[in-house]
């Protein structure tokens, strides 16, 4: 399983994050709307986990900025700044 609650506030995804694993994210950010979702030790994303995350706007802990993972991430989760 690559989605687990590590705290009360606090939703964890890890490793690769298959697209089974959307319906269970779901369900736990509709039982705890003010969640963090932690993303700092996800190898990848399945579409389907990306949408939730994108139609649910959690607060979001990505991978560090010098990561692949992290460029991407921002690049795809986050809004565009504009000036």
């Amino acid at each position: 399983m690559t989605v687990r609650t590590d705290e009360a506030e606090m939703i964890v995804l890890e490793g690769k994050c298959p697209s089974e694993e959307a319906e269970m994210l779901l369900q736990r950010l509709l039982a705890t709307p003010d969640a963090v979702v932690d993303l700092q030790h996800c190898d990848s994303l399945h579409a389907a986990v990306i949408q939730v995350l994108l139609a649910a706007k959690p607060t979001l802990q990505l991978p560090p900025t010098d990561t692949v993972m992290g460029t991407w991430l921002r690049s795809v989760l986050l809004p565009p700044v504009t000036d």
